[in-house]
């Protein structure tokens, strides 16, 4: 146990580093070239990076990615593209882009069935990833309602790969419905 008199010295001057190829301090990492690399391949060098800091980023980095194709009461299909900006390290769909996609699409399903006098929250949103979505695949999103009721409705999403039809991922989403306040 260490001495409770004794202090941890920290340089008061520490300043976060950024990551970057040059090298002003001296200060040398064996491993950079391949983090940059791996920066690189995942998306890091987009061009639309600096979109990104936007407050509803999450638009932004779907915006690309998802497109509708019917919309009719209480079903929703959208078209998917596995781009590099959403893709994890093995070359997927990041699983975190999964959810997000699911949520999207859920929301939209439920808004078919569910008025604009009631505002809707995700109050669930259970995922299975069933097989992996390589760069460039081509994805059916298919979102669909299992029940609406007063107060709740429950809404299923699939993902298919478009050439082959297999079954990639399932989301269910649940959402509770409330009126609007008029304050």
């Amino acid at each position: 146990m260490a001495n409770p008199s004794s202090k941890a010295t920290v340089p008061v001057s520490q300043e976060p580093q950024t990551l970057s190829s040059t090298k002003s301090d001296g200060w040398s990492n064996p491993h950079e070239a391949q983090i940059m690399h791996f920066f690189k391949r995942v998306g890091i060098d987009d061009p639309h990076v600096q979109t990104y800091t936007s407050k509803d980023l999450y638009s932004n980095l779907l915006c690309n990615t998802l497109k509708t194709l019917t919309v009719r009461r209480g079903h929703v299909t959208c078209f998917a593209t596995v781009k590099p900006s959403i893709s994890n390290h093995f070359g997927g769909l990041h699983g975190g882009a999964v959810a997000a996609i699911a949520e999207r699409v859920a929301i939209a399903t439920a808004r078919t069935v569910i008025g604009e006098d009631k505002e809707i929250f995700l109050v669930d949103l259970g995922m299975s990833y069933l097989s992996a979505a390589p760069k460039d695949a081509e994805l059916i999103v298919d979102g669909s309602v299992v029940r609406s009721g007063r107060n709740i409705t429950v809404v299923s999403v699939e993902f298919k790969m478009k050439n082959t039809g297999k079954l990639a991922f399932t989301s269910r989403a649940t959402f509770h419905n409330s009126p609007v306040s008029k304050l």
